[in-house]
């Protein structure tokens, strides 16, 4: 699958003709649904809910919510990528969900072809976190003590194949040390783990772990975006450390439709969302959730897809991971 990889910004702009009640002036004449691809009440499905009202608003037709949570984000996207390319059904793409694909070995769509993008919404920081009773205080001392003791480091994520875990093997590429992975089903569980000694080391959102990290359960040791992150200003980004050069994770959101869409649609969708995104309550409810605001043209975000999956994926390859 990798070797497509090149195809995939030409296949999520793929769109075809206009047609009928399709047509850019006529849309929307009927309600829209948004499929999130995770439950109720985690960050895609608030994100989601967020920007199905302000476009509703706008638009002047209802905008919906549909659930369709399990495989890491396939089974929402399955249902776009199915769904008919007129506008009427769209979905909330994650850094999750593309790593997904590239750990997956048998997909039920085309991940490199499938899809028409419209718009990126948001973009968030993980944080590296540690008890604080843990030797190392910065992400310079974690690497020299991994160093030290190769293999012996356990650092937690909530979920193999999760956007946590990869961001671990890139921290372990790049730094050039072995850490020992260890997933749990949810933040929650990893969380305890690391606050039960079970595992030293965390990987996952800023919005999972402020309150700990507030708190003094947990110590913050980086954000993992090349910046720092507002909601921790505190916090030095990973490559401060100046043993992480080019180290850059950060969690994502972005809409999308079916391949086919008509480009005037797109166009239209793009212009509401980005509207959407440059209100101030929106701005507002997007920090609360924990992220920042980052708006796109459909082809900065189809560039930016497939500049993710080819990076994921040799990610996944250095790291030995095969495709489950």
């Amino acid at each position: 699958m990798t070797k497509l990889v090149p195809t995939l910004a030409a296949g999520l702009l793929l769109v075809l003709p206009l047609t009928g009640a399709a047509r850019g002036q006529d849309y929307p004449q009927q309600t829209i649904r948004i499929v999130v691809s995770f439950g109720p009440g985690g960050g895609a499905d608030i994100i989601g809910r967020i920007l199905a009202e302000s476009m509703q608003n706008k638009l002047g037709k209802p905008v919906i919510i549909e659930n369709k949570p399990g495989a890491g984000g396939i089974i929402g996207n399955d249902v776009v990528a199915k769904a008919a390319p007129d506008g009427y059904t769209l979905g909330i793409m994650t850094a999750g969900q593309i790593i997904a694909a590239v750990a997956r070995k048998n997909m039920p769509y085309d991940t490199l072809t499938a899809f028409a993008p419209v718009t990126q919404v948001a973009t968030a920081s993980l944080m590296i976190v540690t008890r604080p009773d843990f030797p190392a205080s910065s992400v310079k001392e974690l690497v020299a003590a991994a160093k030290a003791d190769p293999g012996k480091i356990v650092f937690a994520s909530p979920g193999f194949a999760a956007t946590q875990h990869f961001a671990g093997e890139m921290f372990k590429q790049i730094a050039g040390v072995n850490l020992l992975h260890v997933p749990f089903k949810t933040s929650p569980e990893a969380i305890n783990a690391v606050l039960g000694k079970h595992a030293d080391v965390l990987f996952d959102t800023v919005s999972a772990l402020i309150g700990h990290v507030q708190s003094g359960q947990l110590k913050a040791l980086a954000v993992t975006g090349k910046d720092r992150f507002p909601a921790v200003p505190n916090v030095p980004a990973a490559v401060e450390s100046g043993v992480l050069p080019g180290y850059d994770v950060t969690t994502w959101y972005g809409v999308f439709a079916p391949r086919g869409t008509p480009s005037a649609v797109i166009a239209k969708l793009n212009k509401v969302l980005n509207d959407s995104l440059k209100e101030e309550d929106v701005k507002a409810r997007m920090v609360a959730v924990g992220v920042v605001v980052k708006a796109s043209t459909a082809d900065e975000f189809g560039q930016f897809m497939a500049s993710e999956y080819r990076r994921w994926d040799k990610v996944r390859e250095a790291a030995g991971i095969a495709q489950q």
